[in-house]
C-alpha cells in the first residue's frame, strides 16, 4: 500500500475521527453529567424548601392556635372578674378602668354602705374621744356605772 493512496486517507480520517468524537463525547458527556447532578440538587433543594414551608406553616398554625386559646382563656378570667365584682358589687373604675361593670347595680352598693355603723369602742380601751387605754380602767368602784355599749 501506498502511503499516499485515499485508502490511507481514509483510515486514518477515520481514526482521527473517532479519536476525535470520543474526545467530544467524553467532553460533553462530563458537562451532561454534571448538568445531571444540578439537576438532582435543585431538586433536592426544592424539596427541602417545601418541607421547610409546611414545617413554617404548620408552626403558624400551632401559635394561631395557642394565641386563640390564650384569648378565650382571657375571656373566662374577665367573665369571671365582671362575675366576682358583681357579686361582691365593686364598682370601681381603679381597678380596671376598660372593664364595663354596668351590670352591676350601685344603689345596692350606696345602700350597703349606708347601713354600715361605726364599730364599738374595744374594751379595753376607754370610752370618749381620746382613743387611748385609761389609766384607771376597772378601777372606779365609787362611781354610779355609766351605761356602756355592749361588747361583744
Amino acid at each position: 500500500m501506498d502511503a499516499s493512496s485515499p485508502l490511507t486517507f481514509a483510515i486514518i480520517g477515520f481514526i482521527v475521527g473517532v479519536i476525535v468524537g470520543l474526545g467530544c463525547y467524553r467532553l460533553f458527556s462530563k458537562s451532561q453529567r454534571e448538568a445531571a447532578s444540578m439537576r438532582q440538587k435543585l431538586l433536592e433543594r426544592e424539596h427541602q424548601i417545601a418541607e421547610m414551608k409546611s414545617s413554617v406553616g404548620s408552626h403558624l398554625t400551632g401559635i394561631y392556635q395557642r394565641l386563640s386559646n390564650i384569648r378565650d382563656e382571657a375571656n373566662q378570667l374577665e367573665l369571671q372578674l365582671k362575675e366576682d365584682a358583681e357579686e361582691w358589687n365593686i364598682r370601681d373604675a381603679a381597678i380596671q378602668p376598660s372593664l364595663d361593670l354596668s351590670g352591676i347595680d350601685s344603689t345596692q352598693e350606696q345602700q350597703t354602705k349606708a347601713d354600715a355603723t361605726t364599730p364599738a369602742t374595744p374594751r379595753d380601751y376607754a370610752d370618749g374621744k381620746g382613743g387611748t387605754l385609761s389609766e384607771d380602767f376597772g378601777l372606779r368602784g365609787n362611781e354610779v356605772a355609766t351605761p356602756q355599749p355592749p361588747r361583744y
